[in-house]
């Protein structure tokens, strides 16, 4: 749901307060994040514990929740993005910078209740389109996850099938049953 009439330029757009759920800019239209949920959150920190559990990977890569990515004109505020602590975008004085305008290596887009599925996988392939090597979408109500890179979407993926992220995060492969365990509550 669009929340101004009129359409903004994304200078004035960022010159608005920040909001909680923070806000989005898409195509001139002003939207707000569906709050998010348990199941949300749960994924969201679940994948982003995995990654980061792996020495590995931990050593090579930087993780951020509900960080704001404006790319080609458009600002929105990815579930999970991950970058390669290289690539992590700086201030001018070598901090994270307060804004995100470098793709990530990989975005992280979770269904919330309200939200539409057509518009999220639209989004990955967006992020894909834009310099992000690997996007994906979860569905955690359909226990549903697609993955999208240049050139090509999965079908939705269920249960046992394997979900490889190691042309991104090396090494790094779960199934999806595995990404949704988060969502037991004696998870671990």
């Amino acid at each position: 749901m669009a929340l101004a009439s009129e359409r903004l330029t994304l200078e004035a757009f960022l010159r608005l307060p920040e909001q909680e759920p923070p806000l989005e800019y898409w195509h001139g239209e002003v939207t707000q994040k569906m709050p998010p949920m348990g199941p949300h959150g749960a994924l969201q920190y679940g994948l982003g514990r995995r990654i980061d559990d792996d020495r590995g990977l931990r050593q090579l890569f930087r993780i951020f929740t509900e960080t704001r990515v404006i790319l080609t004109g458009i600002s929105t505020v990815p579930d999970l993005v991950v970058y390669r602590r290289e690539r992590v975008p700086r201030d001018s004085r070598g901090e994270v910078a307060d804004y995100f305008t470098t793709p990530p290596d990989l975005a992280v887009e979770i269904v919330s209740p309200g939200q539409s599925r057509t518009r999220l996988i639209a989004r990955c392939r967006w992020y894909v389109e834009n310099g992000v090597q690997l996007a994906i979408f979860a569905d955690p109500r359909r226990r549903v996850v697609r993955l999208f890179r240049p050139g090509s979407d999965s079908d939705d993926l269920r249960g046992s099938a394997l979900l490889d992220l190691s042309d991104v995060l090396p090494g790094f492969s779960l199934t999806v049953d595995d990404f949704f365990a988060p969502l037991s509550a004696d998870w671990t």
